[in-house]
């Protein structure tokens, strides 16, 4: 995890081409979890899809309308329903008279650590993606890519003619992704990430963070990393016996920004939730575990 760098006030707001199909535009929502801010991303040059509008700020809905100059909007695509990625689809879709199509609904009373990107409760979308569904206009394709365990409703959004893969928060360009049980499911997510490895994707565009230019070098290093969580877990355990999860988040993450440490101890027990399906750990009452 990483401590957010300012946006500049140039780029918030301003829609800035990244390849002859896609265009971005970036938020004005930065915070220790969403980076410089919510990149939603143009697709197309004729007619456009919108993936993830964002969140409900009325400048980034201005700034959309903006970028989207009149064309038609084939479809509003949202990757998962978290705050910051889906509440603007609405509002943009009574503005262009576009379909909200992507991921599932999914609603949650989770106001923990991740409060701040809690479940959007009024998203509604016209069509949901199945996993391979496809939508298209002028020149462009895109699949959705089923990639839940960051939420269990996550889509990636595969853009054939380039290429390029739409990671959301499956991916991102500056930090590993919160894996906050209930919902979020570390299984889930390292099987997600090992099916991305099987692709052939040359450039993915994360909703945080720059684009990634060696995608499949890029997420073996993120299993590497969680591989690495796991063995930590599995040695604090090991060497100090039974143990709560705020002990392993001291020793786990040295130097954390304080606001992260809620995070931090929800990933921690995603990990120790999938060690436990795995056999390798059990808990011992409400708070503390063991290895096995």
């Amino acid at each position: 995890m990483a401590t957010p760098a300012p946006p500049t006030s140039s780029e918030t707001g301003t829609a800035i081409g990244l390849s002859p199909l896609v265009a971005r535009v970036l938020a004005p929502n930065p915070s220790p979890f969403t980076y410089t801010g919510t990149q939603t991303y143009l697709v197309g040059t004729r007619d456009l899809a919108v993936i993830d509008p964002g969140p409900d700020d009325p400048r980034h809905l201005a700034a959309l309308i903006a970028a989207i100059d009149g064309r038609p909007v084939v479809a509003i695509a949202c990757t998962h329903t978290h705050r910051d990625h889906s509440p603007s689809a609405r509002p943009l879709a009574d503005l262009t008279g576009a379909p909200v199509i992507g991921c599932a609904p999914l609603t949650l009373d989770d106001e923990g650590p991740r409060a701040d990107a809690a479940f959007d409760p009024v998203y509604a979308p016209d069509r949901v993606l199945a996993d391979g569904e496809r939508l298209s206009g002028q020149g462009w394709t895109l699949e959705a890519i089923a990639t839940p365990g960051h939420t269990s409703n996550h889509l990636c959004f595969a853009l054939a003619q380039e290429q390029a893969l739409f990671t959301g928060d499956h991916v991102m360009g500056w930090s590993t992704s919160v894996v906050a049980p209930p919902d979020g499911d570390m299984t889930a997510y390292l099987a997600s990430l090992e099916r991305l490895i099987a692709r052939e994707d040359a450039i993915y565009y994360p909703a945080h963070g720059e684009p990634i230019e060696r995608p499949r070098r890029f997420v073996r290093g993120m299993l590497g990393h969680r591989k690495m969580r796991e063995g930590q877990i599995l040695r604090l355990l090991g060497r100090d016996g039974p143990g709560a999860i705020p002990h392993m988040v001291q020793h786990m993450y040295k130097g954390l920004d304080p606001r992260l440490t809620g995070a931090a101890g929800r990933s921690v027990l995603a990990h120790l939730l999938d060690l436990e399906r795995r056999g390798l750990v059990m808990r011992l009452g409400e708070s503390e575990w063991q290895a096995i």
